[in-house]
């Protein structure tokens, strides 16, 4: 894939959700968000992003991080979310990164 793709480290992301100056789209599986995830994490397939962008519950005017294992798929998230007006970036290695960071997470099927 070609370009950069911008990100935040997982205690960035942290900082900046603790302010709530932030949302979290994660991408990966059902399965995989419902082993761990970021508390208020929105959750949408990377599979099935495109067909639901334009009506993710998310605030437009507020900045997203887009989540997946090992930041691979979120790099379609960031593309496809700024090609819709959204401010994005990716969480820089995924929830890999975060679990190692020993950051919170939460258990259980998505809400949204």
């Amino acid at each position: 894939m070609k370009g950069e793709t911008p990100e935040l480290t997982p205690h960035e992301v942290q900082v900046l959700l603790d302010r709530g100056d932030i949302q979290i789209l994660d991408v990966r599986t059902p399965a995989e968000f419902k082993g761990g995830h970021i508390d208020g994490a929105v959750s949408v397939p990377i599979g099935k992003l495109e067909d639901a962008a334009d009506e993710l519950p998310l605030d437009p005017t507020m900045p997203v991080v887009a989540v997946c294992l090992t930041a691979h798929r979120s790099i379609g998230a960031v593309r496809l979310l700024k090609r819709k007006g959204y401010d994005v970036v990716q969480l820089q290695g995924g929830m890999r990164a975060w679990r190692k960071a020993d950051l919170p997470e939460k258990t259980g099927k998505p809400t949204n």
